[in-house]
């Protein structure tokens, strides 16, 4: 084992609930290293303007994300990002992380933190139109749409917000949703409602995308009378929730049916030494606010373990 690259813990993945570990780990003065795969500051940087985090009036997920990394290493957290992960492994005394340059990091203890990922329609033409005119990140790709007609899909409160956000660049923007009501909190609906640039069509699909080089119209269907029709636009924006990034734990730790990570109230998995915390994990709501809570209970409870983990290691020690 190198103890160079040994650490108290390793926190895998750098969204809020990761950043959020890594701050109260570092501050128990526990030799701590985040890796990430992409970017520090996982989907929370891709949110144009967060107006309800406690005790903030507005910040963009960036501005947020930094702040947070700015934290967690003051405390002397180490963070690595942008880097490729070969295998990770859970099981056993020692806790290991592998890249795909060979290096390996080993710890006594790992939180679990990799975030989710967009959910795609997966329906003809989706895939040809990426990054073409279908975008599911309205502060990455808005202002290609300024003075643009767009759609957006979904009927939660990620695509009501940002369908709202989307506005201050598109002249027009039709939302399109499956039910023929939404799944968003009260204020998201009447904003997005009584905006004179919004429309909506409920109960309806889109079941393909046409275009040239770019994405010029899509297929919808309308679910209750069965009918389709071409629908014109210059761009989609997809907002229908989250994948789980937890493929690569399949067989490690205990995963539901959807792929999320079981874990306690605790944030503990089913493997000791191991918890995990943020949108990867059981939970009903995903929320920047629920991330930092998941980071915070798991890094106080892994900092219970390694702390008794030191105790017995003395005792042994000693005798």
């Amino acid at each position: 084992m190198n103890l160079d690259n040994h650490y108290d813990a390793i926190v895998l993945g750098a969204g809020p609930a990761g950043l959020t570990a890594g701050i109260y780990l570092s501050r128990a003065k526990l030799k701590t290293l985040i890796v990430n795969e992409g970017t520090i500051g996982g989907q929370m940087i891709l949110t144009h303007e967060i107006a309800n985090y406690p005790g903030v009036e507005s910040i963009s997920g960036y501005q947020l994300a930094n702040i947070m990394k700015k934290q967690a290493k003051s405390f002397g957290c180490k963070i690595v990002g942008n880097v490729s992960i070969k295998d990770t492994g859970c099981s056993g005394d020692i806790k290991t992380i592998t890249l795909s340059d060979g290096t390996v990091y080993s710890s006594d203890a790992i939180i679990l933190s990799p975030g989710g990922r967009s959910r795609t329609l997966g329906v003809r033409g989706e895939d040809d139109y990426r990054g073409k005119g279908i975008s599911y990140c309205a502060t990455c790709d808005g202002d290609f749409f300024t003075d643009k007609e767009i759609v957006v899909v979904g009927g939660g409160n990620s695509a009501l917000e940002e369908a709202v956000s989307l506005t201050k660049y598109a002249s027009r923007v039709t939302i399109i949703h499956q039910f023929d009501h939404f799944q968003a909190f009260e204020h998201a609906v009447e904003e997005a409602s009584n905006h004179p640039k919004i429309n909506f069509v409920m109960e309806s699909a889109i079941t393909a995308f046409h275009g040239g080089e770019n994405l010029e119209s899509v297929d919808i269907e309308n679910l209750r009378t069965g009918e389709t029709y071409n629908f014109k636009t210059d761009g989609a924006f997809i907002f229908i929730g989250y994948l789980p990034n937890t493929e690569f734990l399949k067989g490690k730790v205990d995963l539901n049916h959807r792929g999320e990570i079981i874990v306690g109230n605790d944030m503990s998995t089913n493997i000791q030494g191991v918890y995990a915390a943020g949108d990867s994990i059981t939970k009903r709501f995903r929320q920047i606010t629920t991330a930092v809570a998941d980071g915070t209970v798991a890094a106080m409870t892994a900092s219970i373990y390694l702390n008794e983990l030191k105790v017995k290691q003395k005792l042994a020690i000693t005798i």
